[in-house]
């Protein structure tokens, strides 16, 4: 949990400007998660999600090997407390209310819960070694964080079928072409890969980002006809029209000038 001078044992979080990094600090097992590492990366994205100073994160493992291993079995079969905070695996994978944008930097293995994590992320970058799997009838366990929900509405149920129900290991340029992945860069880049797609939100009013995921993720399951109605109650929505932001961009259009956001 959260030690001495407010620093995280098993997470790593900076900041560079508006953009919050967190990595996973548990490289000696492929940063697989116990009780204890779940309650801060939820501690953690609550934060962030409060400051209204930083309005982009990446979630990334330290070292090469691994992103997230998921569930640290070790841990659990010595006796480890299990469970997650409320807002789910990682921090993430229940956590529907938080309208900034998350990037996952895959680096090495992203496998069960970790592979869930990154589901639960807004924008997937993926190094060359990347490899995600939901591995877990392996081990007598099922993906319940919401992997086994998400995948079929990210790339179709008989596709999602094909890897839950064989645990079959998919390569990042594999994800890419079925649609899980954004992008695959080289080993090593996947931190600089989501920092750059970071930058590029960064050009964009936080306002107006936030609307959008909101509206997207809340109107994907509902007729368009229902969205369109509902989406104006969209808390941020109302927030954007609202906003400082609102006013800029036009004022910045017709003085023919780059906008200066204030997120507010």
């Amino acid at each position: 949990m959260v030690g001495q001078n407010g620093k995280y044992e098993y997470i790593i979080v900076e900041q560079e400007g508006p953009i919050t990094i967190v990595t996973i600090n548990r490289p000696a097992v492929y940063n697989a998660l116990h009780r204890d590492a779940h309650l801060e990366l939820h501690d953690v994205f609550d934060g962030f999600a409060r400051d209204t100073d930083q309005w982009v994160a990446i979630i990334t493992g330290a070292g090469e090997k691994a992103f997230c291993a998921g569930n640290d079995l070790k841990h659990q079969a010595a006796g480890g407390e299990r469970g997650w905070g409320a807002s789910g695996f990682g921090g993430l994978s229940h956590r529907f209310d938080l309208a900034k944008p998350v990037i996952a930097a895959v680096n090495g293995f992203a496998m069960g819960g970790g592979f869930e994590i990154a589901l639960a992320c807004d924008l997937v970058i993926a190094a060359e070694n990347a490899t995600f799997a939901l591995p877990e009838p392996s081990v007598g366990l099922a993906a319940t964080a919401g992997g086994l929900l998400r995948l079929p509405r990210e790339i179709g149920m008989k596709r999602a079928m094909g890897m839950i129900l064989t645990g079959r290991r998919v390569a990042a340029l594999e994800g890419l072409s079925r649609g899980f992945v954004n992008e695959v860069v080289p080993q090593g880049e996947a931190l600089p890969g989501a920092k750059r797609w970071a930058q590029e939100i960064l050009k964009l009013s936080p306002m107006s980002i936030r609307a959008s995921k909101q509206v997207a993720m809340g109107g994907y399951d509902i007729p368009v006809e229902q969205a369109l109605d509902e989406q104006a109650q969209f808390p941020a929505v109302k927030a954007m029209l609202s906003s400082a932001d609102f006013v800029e961009g036009p004022k910045a259009f017709s003085e023919k000038r780059k906008p200066i956001w204030s997120g507010r």
